[in-house]
């Protein structure tokens, strides 16, 4: 390219550089006029916190001097190219007069919901179902029961009414599904006519049809353990009476079972009660025995049906059973409903509280333990939980002595190998234990002989005496060689095991 058309190129940017920075209003006048939109009179910059629009035409790049144009020439076209695009139009300005100008960005703008509402949804276009919130009136009901429930009885009691529903709920689920399932019955067949039915004649060898009986049990469910735990275990005892106390007495199986428990006591161990009177006719007492040795626990349902019998008021004695005897089969659940009650502090000071008669045996599972050659010697008496009731209550204690029911079991040899792991504190061995299996813990036909001693109070000791270990120690022995002491005179007395 020759100097002229260097210099005529260079003269022809620097006129339209000239023209384009000293009229940019009059350029965006003339296309603003073109678009039908009123031109402004100067340039409009983006306000704070706004984004500026994109501008639709590039500006044109900055003049070059002569020496960068005489040592690349080859870039003059480009700049030619780039000097023909008109200039940027100000922030606002729309071609189209149809389009409405640029929105201006204010807070809380949402841009995604715009995008949103112009993009076309990918997929398919069926309306999708969400899980939405509840109405707004379930939700008002629910802050008002929450922010009025501050009391926390209120709260207490919201909580019991939850609970009543949901076993209510519970209750029909299960009887629902108890129900047998519906079989559609068979489309009825039309009669037949009496002329094309034989007559058919009577046969005397057919028996008559009996009625059908309805059974209570399947061979699947007799052989389930459930079925035994709802018809003698702890399910079972709402269904029988509705007289159960809280601590488990049904008065009627006790009664259904009367001709048993005075069988046993009168005809099988032929008991003998002594000094009955010494217990008082009303108000609360405590009883304390001697444990008879053996696999189970006899004693405590023959003193209960002695009381009741040769006792003046005939009144009702309740006894503590240890704990390993609700772990056996059935025992726990029978001796519970017969007037066992669990031995703790807790249980025996509420029967005290409630005037009830209280027997307590404190050689606990030591005393039923016990070997043949060990009978009548009374183990320790634990810590002396019984006197520290006493003190507490200020209830009279009466000593009691059991002659014969140790011999009813004779132990002669006890397993305490594995014996934690299936709940029981031993394993016995008896003349007739395990070799004639469950029969043989049926209990010999001994002579029985029960003597109450007389009562002791310690009216002079409060209830902070309790706390006193020494003084509990010492009460609680004397307590035990006063019924040491009975049993050694009845067993002078006695002349023989089976006729006393």
């Amino acid at each position: 390219m020759g100097k002229k058309q260097k210099r005529k190129h260079k003269e022809t940017k620097e006129t339209r550089a000239d023209v384009a920075s000293k009229e940019p209003l009059a350029t965006a006048a003339f296309v603003a006029a073109d678009a039908g939109i009123a031109a402004p009179e100067e340039e409009i910059s983006p306000a704070e916190g706004e984004i500026a629009a994109p501008r639709l035409f590039a500006e044109p790049p900055p003049a070059s001097s002569e020496d960068d144009d005489e040592d690349d020439g080859e870039d003059d076209e480009d700049d030619w190219s780039a000097a023909e695009i008109a200039p940027a139009l100000p922030y606002g300005t729309a071609l189209d007069g149809d389009a409405p100008p640029w929105p201006r960005l204010v807070p809380g703008y949402d841009l995604d919901a715009d995008e949103a509402h112009d993009v076309a949804p990918i997929g398919p276009t069926e309306a999708v179902i969400r899980p939405s919130m509840p109405p707004a009136s379930v939700r008002d009901e629910a802050d008002a029961a929450g922010a009025g429930a501050t009391n926390p009885a209120e709260i207490e009691q919201q909580i019991r009414d939850l609970e009543a529903r949901l076993d209510l709920m519970i209750g029909r689920g299960r009887e629902r599904a108890d129900e047998p399932a519906y079989v559609p019955k068979p489309p009825p067949v039309p009669a037949a006519r009496k002329s094309d039915v034989p007559k058919a004649k009577p046969r005397s060898d057919v028996p008559a049809p009996r009625a059908s009986v309805p059974e209570s049990a399947t061979a699947s469910e007799v052989l389930s353990p459930e079925f035994y735990a709802k018809q003698w275990g702890r399910a079972g005892l709402r269904s029988r009476s509705e007289e159960v106390d809280e601590f488990g007495l049904d008065p009627a199986f006790e009664a259904k079972l009367l001709p048993v428990l005075d069988f046993m006591t009168k005809r099988y161990f032929r008991v003998e009660v002594e000094g009955a009177d010494h217990i008082p006719t009303e108000g609360r007492c405590l009883v304390v025995a001697n444990h008879a040795g053996g696999p189970l626990p006899y004693d405590g349902a023959m003193l209960r049906a002695a009381v009741r019998r040769d006792h003046p008021a005939h009144r009702e004695l309740r006894w503590l059973a240890e704990d390993f005897v609700y772990y056996l089969p059935f025992v726990g659940t029978f001796m519970n409903r017969l007037g066992a009650v669990r031995a703790c502090q807790e249980n025996a000071e509420r029967l005290l509280n409630k005037g009830a008669l209280v027997a307590v045996f404190p050689e606990g599972a030591k005393g039923i333990g016990k070997l043949y050659r060990d009978r009548y010697k009374l183990q320790r008496f634990g810590r002396g939980g019984f006197i520290r009731l006493c003190l507490r209550t200020r209830t009279p204690l009466v000593p009691c002595a059991i002659v014969g029911a140790e011999e009813a079991n004779p132990m002669l040899y006890r397993f305490e190998y594995m014996t934690k792991t299936l709940g029981i504190p031993y394993f016995p061995i008896t003349p007739t234990f395990p070799a004639l299996g469950p029969l043989g813990l049926m209990p010999a036909p001994t002579k029985w002989r029960i003597r109450f001693g007389e009562p002791l109070t310690w009216s002079n000791y409060g209830p902070e005496a309790a706390d006193d270990e020494i003084l509990v120690g010492r009460l609680s022995e004397r307590v035990r060689a006063s019924i040491q002491s009975m049993l050694d005179r009845m067993l002078s007395e006695r002349r023989s095991v089976w006729l006393g």
